[in-house]
């Protein structure tokens, strides 16, 4: 225990060793200012250590910066610019240079810190071990790079879930705030999918692996943000290579500051040299470069914690600038989950019997919509009936043999058509007025249930759309579905315009259009089918429970499938865009003023220093704020 204390002491002060450097030589320079009447002799030798202590780590960043990189920067001028005071002995300016650019250094450190806090907690979180649970019902612990899809782990409340899989035993409320952002726990029973790196909270769950560590939800989530933070976006490789050309301009304008007045008879030597020195504190670019950088780390740092994954900050900048988003329906703006939202059976038949045929049936088939059919029936406690065998007519439906009478479960088109003319003519209704998906059950030569199946809107899909058009985005959906099921969503969601029976070519075609007419699009989605039209958007936006094409494919991931989560990160990215405007016209304003100041003799080296380093610190304070809810 005692180790662990002095490890984590060790690692703390490292982490703070700017700072820390920084504060030692502030008390350096006034143990220089308390001798200097006393003991003058000494206080060189003060001033130097101060000049040591305090400016070694960035001499250091600087010096190996330039070697490797083969050009000039920030570090350098200022080095330059404090060995420059102490030559024409201005040791006490000199050193208050290196003391504030050291506590802007610790405070630019500080900000990276914070903002890499998203990874450090992410690989806190990563599971390592889990409890193997074998045919013979015992219990071992193993390193999950031991597991291999289809074993049953077992997991205690209280304890991380170590892999994605599904629960086969138990139920309990499972804790998914590492991967959405969401405190309020999750309730799983028999079926449903856990991930790991999420906790349980109440009972012990018995899962079955069906993914391998290394390809789990949780790790692509870890490589994702590690990819993000590894990028530099356009504007910083710009300001990269601007800081080299720059550095030099400002060298050059500082020999001929001290040169030129002289030979001139503006200034004596002594003051071109002083203004000289000055001129290489006011001009350096310090808050200029530390503009963009801290705001898109601090939003990346701020959308990983809230289920929000930017893939690098240009897709930050992107969608700063999106002006149109064009959803997918089914998994997005939908749940992607059928329901049963309409029965009717003939007047004639016994409504359970009926069902019970419709359900053992489709108990039989993997069909999307059987699911729906199976839940609707379980909520109206309805049995299956023992059915042998179906057999499966692709496109169309199933038909199965029960004490020789035939029964056909599918389309209206896999019916017996006057059948089916007069089933409707016995309900009514025609067919054109029913939205969604309709199934026919026939029996024998009689057409006797009909189900229909729609998908159902996601609770916050509303509220996003309304938020994203009060923010000037305009929205379109881009479904595979019948235009009248599509005119249903959008009504009921808001969408302002449908694009309905699209094929993954033709939603890029819809994409392309809206490109060609000067808008920036975004596209969501979560299908494989999506994926071509996430890469052809100028900006992708794949839901985190969606297949992994798409999630590879976009440019940020929405952890918990919630738009309420893109509204929020619209607002970031925006919020982002203006402090990096801020921190950048404030920024050069303040090199102008001083530089003019400094020009007309209106500050001193001091004064230049705080202008300078304080103009720093503000940008990156500026762009803290971005870590904030």
């Amino acid at each position: 225990m005692k180790k662990t204390k002095i490890k984590n002491l060790i690692e703390k002060s490292r982490r703070h060793q700017e700072l820390i450097a920084a504060l030692v030589a502030g008390v350096m320079i006034v143990l220089a200012l308390c001798l200097q009447k006393p003991l003058p002799q000494v206080t060189p030798i003060v001033f130097c250590s101060a000049y040591v202590i305090g400016g070694y780590a960035k001499a250091k960043a600087g010096l190996l910066e330039t070697i490797t990189s083969k050009k000039l920067n920030v570090e350098l001028l200022m080095i330059l610019a404090a060995i420059g005071s102490a030559l024409i002995g201005y040791w006490l300016e000199g050193a208050l240079l290196i003391v504030i650019f050291a506590l802007s250094g610790a405070l630019e450190t500080y900000a990276l810190n914070k903002s890499q806090q998203a990874m450090s907690a992410l690989l806190a979180m990563q599971p390592h071990e889990a409890w193997l649970l074998d045919e013979q019902k015992t219990v071992t612990r193993v390193q999950i790079t031991e597991l291999v899809v289809g074993d049953k782990i077992l997991v205690k409340p209280g304890e991380q879930i170590p892999v994605d899989g599904n629960v086969r035993l138990g139920k309990s409320v499972v804790d998914e705030a590492a991967l959405s952002g969401e405190a309020q726990g999750v309730g799983k029973s028999y079926g449903d999918s856990v991930f790991a790196g999420t906790f349980n909270r109440q009972a012990t769950l018995t899962i079955e692996m069906t993914t391998l560590p290394e390809q789990s939800l949780f790790q692509k989530i870890i490589d994702l943000v590690r990819e993000a933070q590894s990028k530099k976006t356009n504007s910083e490789q710009f300001i990269d290579r601007f800081e080299g050309v720059y550095v030099k301009i400002v060298l050059f304008a500082v020999v001929l500051m001290m040169v030129l007045p002289p030979l001139l008879g503006g200034w004596t030597w002594q003051v071109a040299t002083y203004r000289a020195m000055v001129l290489l504190v006011v001009a350096s670019p310090c808050a200029l470069v530390a503009s963009i950088t801290p705001a898109l780390l601090a939003v990346m740092s701020n959308g990983a914690k809230h289920g929000v994954l930017f893939k690098g900050g240009d897709q930050i900048e992107r969608l700063a600038r999106i002006t149109t988003i064009a959803f997918d329906k089914t998994g997005t703006l939908t749940k992607g989950q059928p329901i049963v939202t309409r029965c009717y059976v003939a007047p004639t038949e016994n409504v359970r019997e009926a069902l019970a045929i419709v359900a053992g049936m489709e108990a039989q088939t993997t069909h999307p919509l059987a699911a729906a059919v199976m839940d609707y029936c379980k909520t109206k406690a309805i049995e299956l009936a023992q059915v042998d065998s179906i057999i499966d007519h692709p496109g169309l439906g199933i038909s199965t043999t029960v004490a020789d009478t035939t029964y056909l479960v599918g389309k209206g088109a896999f019916m017996n058509k006057a059948a089916l003319t007069s089933f409707r003519r016995i309900k009514g209704e025609v067919d054109s007025e029913t939205v969604g998906t309709v199934i026919y059950m026939q029996r024998g030569t009689e057409v006797i249930v009909e189900l229909t199946v729609n998908d159902t809107v996601r609770a916050e899909s509303h509220r996003a759309i309304n938020q994203l058009t009060n923010l000037g985005i305009h929205t379109v959906m881009l479904t595979g579905d019948n235009e009248q099921t599509a005119r249903q969503i959008a009504a009921e969601t808001k969408v302002e315009k449908v694009v309905a029976n699209c094929l993954p070519a033709e939603k890029v075609e819809a994409i392309t259009q809206l490109q060609q007419a000067g808008e920036a699009v975004a596209m969501i989605g979560d299908g494989i089918n999506d994926a071509p039209a996430l890469a052809t958007a100028s900006l992708g936006i794949a839901m985190g429970e969606g297949s992994d094409i798409a999630i590879e494919t976009a440019d940020i991931v929405l952890m918990k499938n919630d738009l309420l989560k893109l509204v929020s990160a619209v607002k970031l990215s925006r919020r982002a865009s203006r402090i990096i405007k801020q921190n950048i016209m404030f920024s050069l304003s303040v090199i102008v003023l001083l530089i003019a100041s400094n020009t007309l003799q209106w500050i001193n080296l001091p004064f230049g220093v705080i202008g300078h380093e304080g103009s720093t610190i503000l940008v990156i304070l500026n762009s803290l704020r971005l870590l904030r809810h």
